[in-house]
């Protein structure tokens, strides 16, 4: 799908001014941005078209040009496969000219698509994958991790977590990069804080019945049931935990990545008291509460993370681009490391040499039904954590990019 948004105006501000740049700086006339999105599958619900309506909301409201020239959204359905994502970002590069990808759904496929961005020397961004090896093992000069990653969600929630007393946990496994890199970044911090793991198990990608790995996770005697997984897979598993009585028989289950599209769709009564971690909610403050406003009356539903993520990243992308005055790689991702992220995701942001874009994340805790009054009213902040904290220290980084 193909969007090519033009403004009337030109675009002055922070970004200069776009209609006294030769459109030559641009390398084919056209700045295209490319998603590689889940739009049919598992994690359709919290990245798909809500990231796609997020990019468009973005490009609109810069006025659609840059320097000059229109810029071009480009989304396919990756199908959660790595091959398709490989092929998908290998073809807008050589053929049609993307000159950045801005997001890519799930870990795996994220890991596919980066290795191309880093053979063809073209920017990728994240704000649906969460693996941490993107910034580590993975990392790259043209990569940046912008929303969240497992070892922020490990870090906030599980620390959390066993300091309420949960100190001894069970992990439901997602059996893909994504799922692996939750359960051992989230196993290290309970160890850390004095906790125990009495084991885990793997499930497959989109398991419509976990009832096998709950009677396991009942039988290791845990306090703590951590669902290292996401998207539906979450929401499955929660509502048959619910059936299983897990919560009856004493156990307490963490999500690790819940997104607020699952709180909503699971209703408050099974998910109220849950703590979970993200990087954004709606109800913050004046700024989230107005942009999310706008989403709202674009798509029926409040915006997560990961789509206001990329709302965020797109826009920081386009003001590189114009205050570099070239859509050229080194010269744009120069700007976009040098400029702080300042807007209503992130106050303060940058991006470390690894990539890692490093914001203030928040601790929140599922409302009960009563304290609720609205159908989107669903968290109460716990704590805000400050980015350094969240997130993995270079100290600790495995990226060869970083000087030891």
């Amino acid at each position: 799908m193909r969007t090519t948004l033009l403004a009337a105006a030109c675009i002055a501000a922070w970004h200069g001014s776009a209609c006294a740049q030769p459109a030559k700086t641009v390398s084919d006339g056209v700045v295209r941005i490319g998603f590689l999105l889940d739009m049919s599958s598992v994690y359709a619900d919290v990245t798909g078209p809500g990231s796609a309506a997020a990019a468009r909301m973005a490009v609109e409201d810069f006025g659609g040009t840059v320097l000059g020239a229109p810029i071009e959204v480009v989304i396919a359905d990756h199908q959660n496969k790595p091959d398709i994502a490989a092929a998908t970002a290998r073809a807008w590069f050589d053929t049609d000219r993307v000159d950045a990808i801005l997001d890519v759904a799930a870990s795996a496929t994220a890991l596919a698509a980066a290795d191309i961005a880093r053979a063809k020397h073209r920017i990728i961004a994240f704000n649906g994958p969460g693996a941490v090896r993107l910034t580590n093992e993975a990392c790259s000069p043209v990569s940046i991790h912008w929303a969240y990653d497992t070892y922020a969600l490990a870090n906030v929630t599980a620390q959390a977590t066993v300091k309420r007393g949960g100190d001894s946990w069970f992990f439901l496994t997602a059996d893909y990069a994504f799922g692996h890199d939750l359960e051992r970044d989230a196993s290290a911090v309970v160890r850390a804080s004095g906790g125990s793991v009495k084991g885990s198990v793997r499930a497959p990608l989109n398991t419509p019945d976990f009832s096998s790995f709950l009677l396991q996770a009942q039988g290791s005697g845990a306090k703590v049931v951590g669902l290292a997984n996401a998207g539906r897979d979450t929401t499955t598993a929660i509502k048959q935990a619910a059936e299983f009585g897990l919560a009856q028989g004493g156990q307490t289950l963490a999500g690790l990545l819940v997104y607020i599209n699952d709180v909503h769709s699971l209703g408050l009564k099974p998910t109220q008291g849950m703590l979970l971690t993200e990087g954004f909610y709606w109800d913050l403050d004046d700024a989230t509460r107005a942009w999310s406003k706008r989403f709202f009356e674009r798509t029926g539903r409040m915006p997560n993370m990961s789509q206001a993520g990329v709302y965020s990243t797109v826009t920081h992308y386009l003001k590189a681009v114009a205050k570099a005055g070239t859509d050229d790689t080194d010269a744009v991702m120069k700007v976009m490391r040098e400029t702080p992220v300042d807007d209503f995701y992130a106050k303060g942001g940058r991006i470390r040499e690894d990539g890692r874009m490093v914001h203030d994340m928040y601790l929140f805790e599922v409302k009960r039904p009563e304290e609720s009054t609205g159908e989107w009213d669903l968290y109460k902040r716990v704590a805000t954590i400050p980015g350094d904290q969240a997130f993995q220290p270079l100290s600790a980084s495995r990226c060869p990019l970083v000087k030891k």
